[in-house]
């Protein structure tokens, strides 16, 4: 009998010292506006609003594989619009990864660009295929 409280005692020791498998784990997304217009990401089946010049923080978010979609404000008396870059995609998140979209705008002959770039955190060499940096 001693021995079982003593294994038990030991056991809710190590629960309490040793971290368990969580499926949050310090995950975050950034997104930056610094374009012109307000910028909407579809993300997780909600609509984050990005007003120009904001941040917006998104923390202890699940790991997994997330698409997302943006949309965007066209300035008045703009003939056209387009994007360039990561706009729509893809997130990968894994044990505390953090990511981090830049909105940028451009407007120039009545063209309205919206562009988009995404870095993250996670090692890139890790995936079996060369590493573009140090071929």
């Amino acid at each position: 009998m001693k021995n079982v409280l003593r294994i038990a005692a030991i056991l809710l020791i190590l629960m309490s010292i040793l971290p368990g498998c969580a499926s949050n784990v310090d995950n975050k997304i950034t997104f930056r506006n610094i374009a012109s217009n307000k910028v909407y990401i579809n993300f997780r089946a909600s609509i984050i609003e990005v007003n120009a010049g904001a941040t917006t923080v998104l923390t202890e978010l699940p790991k997994g594989t997330y698409a997302y979609e943006t949309t965007y404000e066209v300035p008045a008396g703009a003939t056209s619009y387009k994007t360039e870059g990561a706009v729509s995609g893809q997130f990968t998140l894994k044990a505390g990864t953090k990511i981090l979209v830049v909105y940028s705008s451009s407007y120039s002959d009545g063209v309205y660009t919206l562009g988009a770039s995404v870095t993250t955190s996670d090692d890139l060499s890790d995936t079996g295929g060369s590493d573009p940096l140090n071929p």
